[in-house]
This record gives structure tokens, C-alpha cells and sequence, in this order.
């Protein structure tokens, strides 16, 4: 019997501290059965210590939930961790200069893929030429996402295996790039494909987080693609992950093993790409970009999912998708009912510039808020892609997490992997510190999105919490001090009173280091240790 298939150990973990509900001062913490089964002090812990198969000393660790990053693209994280990653790239020409190694170290690639680049962020803010990449390419096929996967720029040899291929000389983008994207992936060896994948699990482990969420569709991947994924999850060591197929053929959706037919079900695109659909013109563009999908659209999947028993969820990021999102939403409740819509918990992706009647609205319909708190602090403030695209007042509004909570919203944080990195605590982090400070909400509440908020936005309210009876997925961290933090006056501080008896949480402070993962725990099962530990 393989370990992974094997009945999980019963362990006691002690000498720590344990992040619950249940006991505010707990110290250790029981697990049988792939759950917990109980949370305690010290004292106490002496009496399951001979009935255990395993006891762990802590030594002042950290234990928490394991974290849920609600929106993944797992075979694009693990080619870009394998791959030509220019996210880092300072300019144009450093960002070439990579180009030029990467296709220089690998002369037998049927296809060189990379991701990462925002000229946005570059001296004169220009992306390469196809005649630059060309030249740095040795003219051989090659795919570069720009950072939000929206749009890319490739090689003249790429487009000559795309029939009837759009030759602009610049960024592609919405059907043109969906085209490059799809001839690109099809080079890709199952090898190289099951390879990217387990490097991207095994990447999310070494982080703390428990589960994935993958947001897959015949737009962004393949069936191929995602039922391998789907079947290495279910079989090697690893995160759960979650499966969504963004179609709007339910029967499909059903057929690949979906939970639903959701994810990055496009009504639009992205800003940094002038391609998130908006109802006034962008401040460096005269346009408002583009809508894939209407209200009757969106009315005519939620019906669908609904009646299917699926989740529905869409990709929309400008307001008037978002507007088109909640139009839709609400004829379909109020063609099968608003109880039956609520219940099934359907989700809007990103859904970054809303406005007071749609968050009220999201609140109404039962809209779990699928976010990325990364994306103000890699595109928010004054200066950032975001006041350059909308200017800096319509920048301002997005993001807005403080007023989702306030109406009771359910969130669900996210990377979007790998538009940005999987970092579970820099994302709480960003939430918590939000460039606009009205924008902010507690650790607590951040911590919380992250953790049983993805749990609940797959339907499950008892998982993601350290209670007796709730899944045993839990990460140990290494960090320093433990408090309640409110990072701004604006935040609600009636939990940061000791007296409340609210857990505490590493101080997540900018500046300061965060938690290093030092095991990670999936249905009892250990599937992470750290070298050393």
C-alpha cells in the first residue's frame, strides 16, 4: 500500500501554537483520520500522548489552516517556474537579453514559452518588436504572455503554425492571442506538461497551501490539460485541487469532472491589456475595450448551472462586465427563484471595479468575491498601471474589500497564478495594507478570505478552520510574535483587545520577514517538510 493511499497517521502536535476558534490559547492539537480531533492546552495534551502514532513537537511553531488560492492557472505557474519568467525584467532590453539566454540554453524546444513582461513598468514603457524577438530568438516559435495573460507578443515562426494568423506587429490580444496561445500550448509535450504541473503543487505545498482552485477552459488551456491535472491531484502527494472549466457547455463542464463551469469564463479581459470592458473611455486609450459575453449571456449559463447543480462564475474585471455579471445574475434569479440562486454560490472572478449598488448587488444575488489582493500592490497608488490606464480617482475605487465585508460578501483570496506569485502570506499582507487605506480590512479578516473563504466558495462552511470534526489540512509556520493587528484606524479594532480571546496572527507589518512553511498537512497526510526540519 503506497503512502498515499494508505489510512493517515493519528498525531499530536504540541508545544506551539494552534490558530483556532475553539481554544484561543491552544497549544497542541490532535488529528485522526485526515481530521482533527481535538484542540487544547498543554496540560491536557499529556493525556493523548500514548494513544498517537506520532507525536510532534512543535517547538513554539506555528500551526494555521492550510491556505486556498482560489485562482490558479497550474500548468502556466509551473511552466513559468520552469520556464522564462521576465517578470522580473527592469527594462526592454534586460527583458531581451533573457530572451536571448533562455532560447540560446535551449536548442531542441519545439517552442520557447515565457511569461512575465509589463512594459508598463519599463523606460519608456514600449514592449519588444516581433522583429526583436525574431533577432534574440534565432527565429524559432516563441509565446510571451504579457503579466495579466491577456495579451502576448511572439515570434514570426510562432505565427506561421496559425492558420490565417493575425500579424500585427505588437501585443495580441482576444481571439488573435487566444489563437497564438492555443498553437503555443499544442507544442507542449505531455512530458513537459505533467512536469510543469507537479512543479507547480509542489511549489504551493512548500508555501502552506492546502488547495487549489483551478480555473481552466478551452480558452486558457486544454481538456487534456486539465483532466491530467485533475488525475495527478488525485493520485501523487499534494494540494486538493478544485476544478473549474470555464464553458458555457454545462454537459461538458460535468463530463471533464468540474465542480463547475466557471473560472475565467471571459465577459471581458484586463486593464493592464486595455481589454477589461468599461463604461467610460480609458484615461490612455480612446476606447473601453471589450465585452465577450452580454447580460442574456450570463442569465442563460446561471440558468443553466443552476438547474445542473454546477457552479456558474465569470471572469469580469471592468464595470460594465461587472454590470453585465449582475444583470444577468439577477434575471436568472428571478427566473428560477433568488433562494435557489443564492444557494448555488456562484462566483465572479476579479471583479475589481464595482461600485456601491454592485457590491449591494453581489450581497443580494449570493456572489462569492473570487480576489487578488496582489493586484493593488503590484498595479495600485498613484503612479501605478492602474492610474495610468483609468486615471488616479476611477484607480481609487478599485479593489474596494473593506466594502464587500461591510455587506456581507463572501471573499475567496487568490493569485491568479502566474499573473502573480503563489504567496499566501503576502497576499493577506496586501489586503491588510492596501495602497487606498479605505480599501483595508484586519489581518483577521484577510487571513480568514484566504483560508475558509475558499473552502465556502466550493460550498464547504466546515473546512478551513482548526475545529474537532473540520478536515485536517494545516500548515506550521516558523515566525515571530503573535498579535491581533488592525493596520489602520479605518479597520475595525474591537477583536485587537486581548480580552476578546481572538487568536493571534504573525505581525505581517511591511517590512518585516513573513512566516517561513515548515510542513504542510492535506487530509491528515503530510505532503510537505521543509529540508532541515
Amino acid at each position: 500500500m503506497s503512502e498515499s493511499s494508505a489510512p493517515p497517521k493519528t498525531v499530536l502536535l504540541r508545544r506551539g501554537e494552534v490558530h483556532s476558534p475553539a481554544d484561543p490559547f491552544a497549544t497542541a492539537m490532535v488529528v485522526e483520520r485526515g481530521q482533527v480531533a481535538w484542540v487544547g492546552s498543554e496540560g491536557a495534551a499529556d493525556a493523548f500522548a500514548d494513544g498517537v502514532d506520532e507525536v510532534v513537537d512543535l517547538d513554539g511553531a506555528l500551526v494555521t489552516p492550510a491556505f486556498t488560492d482560489a485562482h490558479v492557472h497550474t500548468t502556466a505557474t509551473g511552466l513559468a517556474l520552469t520556464g522564462l519568467d521576465l517578470s522580473g525584467a527592469p527594462s526592454l532590453e534586460a527583458a531581451l537579453a533573457l530572451v536571448r539566454d533562455f532560447a540560446a540554453a535551449r536548442p531542441h524546444d519545439r517552442v520557447l514559452l515565457g511569461h512575465g513582461w509589463d512594459a508598463a513598468r519599463w523606460p519608456g514603457g514600449r514592449p519588444p518588436t516581433r522583429a526583436e524577438l525574431d533577432e534574440a530568438t534565432g527565429h524559432r516559435p516563441l509565446y510571451l504572455s504579457r503579466i495579466d495573460v491577456h495579451s502576448a507578443v511572439v515570434t514570426t515562426a510562432l505565427l506561421d503554425l496559425v492558420p490565417d494568423a493575425t500579424r500585427v506587429d505588437g501585443p495580441l490580444t482576444a481571439d488573435a492571442h487566444h489563437a497564438v496561445r492555443a498553437a503555443a500550448f499544442a507544442a507542449v509535450t505531455p512530458q513537459q506538461r505533467g512536469d510543469a504541473q507537479r512543479a507547480a503543487l509542489a511549489h504551493a505545498v512548500s508555501l502552506g497551501i492546502g488547495t487549489l482552485h483551478e480555473c481552466a477552459g478551452p480558452e486558457i488551456s486544454s481538456e487534456d490539460d486539465f483532466t491530467g491535472l485533475l488525475r495527478i491531484a488525485g493520485e501523487e502527494p499534494g494540494p486538493r485541487v478544485v476544478g473549474y472549466w470555464a464553458e458555457q457547455d454545462v454537459a461538458k463542464a460535468r463530463e471533464l469532472g468540474a465542480a463547475g463551469a466557471a473560472g475565467d469564463l471571459f465577459v471581458d479581459g484586463a486593464l493592464g491589456s486595455h481589454t477589461a470592458c468599461l463604461h467610460q473611455p480609458y484615461a490612455d486609450a480612446g476606447h473601453t475595450g471589450i465585452a465577450y459575453l452580454d447580460a442574456d449571456a450570463v442569465a442563460a449559463h446561471v440558468v443553466a448551472c443552476t438547474e445542473a447543480g454546477l457552479q456558474a462564475g465569470f471572469h469580469a474585471i471592468g464595470d460594465s462586465a461587472v454590470d453585465a455579471v449582475v444583470e444577468g445574475v439577477r434575471a436568472a434569479a428571478e427566473k428560477l427563484g433568488l433562494g435557489r440562486v443564492r444557494a448555488a454560490r456562484h462566483r465572479v472572478e476579479h471583479a475589481e471595479m464595482l461600485t456601491p449598488e454592485s457590491v449591494a448587488a453581489f450581497a443580494e444575488l449570493g456572489l462569492t468575491a473570487s480576489v487578488q489582493p496582489a493586484f493593488d500592490a503590484l498595479w495600485g497608488g498613484e503612479e501605478g498601471m492602474y492610474a495610468q490606464r483609468l486615471g488616479v480617482e476611477r484607480a481609487r475605487g478599485l479593489n474596494p474589500f473593506a466594502a464587500l465585508l461591510r455587506a456581507g460578501v463572501p471573499l475567496a483570496f487568490g493569485s491568479d497564478s502566474p499573473v502573480t506569485p503563489l504567496d499566501p502570506w503576502g497576499t493577506v499582507r496586501a489586503a491588510a495594507f492596501h495602497r487606498t487605506p479605505e480599501h483595508r480590512v484586519s489581518v483577521r479578516a484577510a487571513f480568514t478570505a484566504h483560508t475558509r473563504g475558499g473552502w465556502r466558495a466550493v460550498g464547504r462552511d466546515d473546512a478551513g478552520v482548526l475545529v474537532p470534526g473540520a478536515p485536517a489540512d494545516y500548515a506550521v509556520w516558523r515566525t515571530g510574535e503573535l498579535v491581533v493587528q488592525a493596520p489602520d484606524d479605518r479597520v475595525a479594532r474591537w477583536s485587537t483587545d486581548p480580552r476578546s480571546g481572538t487568536p493571534g496572527l504573525p505581525d505581517l507589518t511591511p517590512g518585516r520577514d513573513l512566516p517561513v512553511c515548515l510542513r504542510t498537512v492535506v487530509g491528515g497526510r503530510t505532503v510537505f517538510v521543509r529540508p532541515g526540519e
